[in-house]
């Protein structure tokens, strides 16, 4: 049996942890995937397959990437870190983009994914159903 990726561990941890499930969205991007939160429906995780050109890295290369929330005075601290970089097709002040290759370890990514989790329940109201 292969090792789990981090992305396949990150969606395990997410379901243990806050009982979300990636959601595909997307007919053009099947590969592309979201979390919410169950009891606001804010994405607090997006995880892509992206070019590397998209994110300041070689073109031509795809990345497992995971675009997590953060707050705006932590953005410039996270992303002088090695594996962390301008949030890709978010707003850069509010999220930053995580690659999964191994260059930030599971126990950071899984920290960052709570730190996400937690500001997405900061703002806006609860959606009732």
């Amino acid at each position: 049996m292969a090792p789990k990726t981090m992305r396949e561990k990150l969606f395990e941890y997410a379901a243990e942890r806050y009982g979300a499930q990636p959601e595909y969205l997307w007919e053009r991007t099947p590969q592309h995937g979201v979390l919410r939160r169950r009891d606001n429906e804010k994405w607090f995780a997006v995880i892509m397959l992206v070019d590397g050109s998209k994110i300041g890295r070689e073109k031509g290369v795809i990345y497992d990437i995971v675009n997590i929330k953060c707050s705006p005075l932590m953005t410039g601290s996270l992303l002088a870190m090695k594996g962390i970089v301008p949030a890709y097709h978010m707003n850069k002040e509010n999220w930053v983009s995580v690659l999964l290759d191994g260059s930030v370890d599971e126990t950071q990514v899984m920290s960052l994914l709570d730190m996400s989790y937690e500001l997405a329940g900061q703002s806006g109201r609860a959606v009732r159903r």
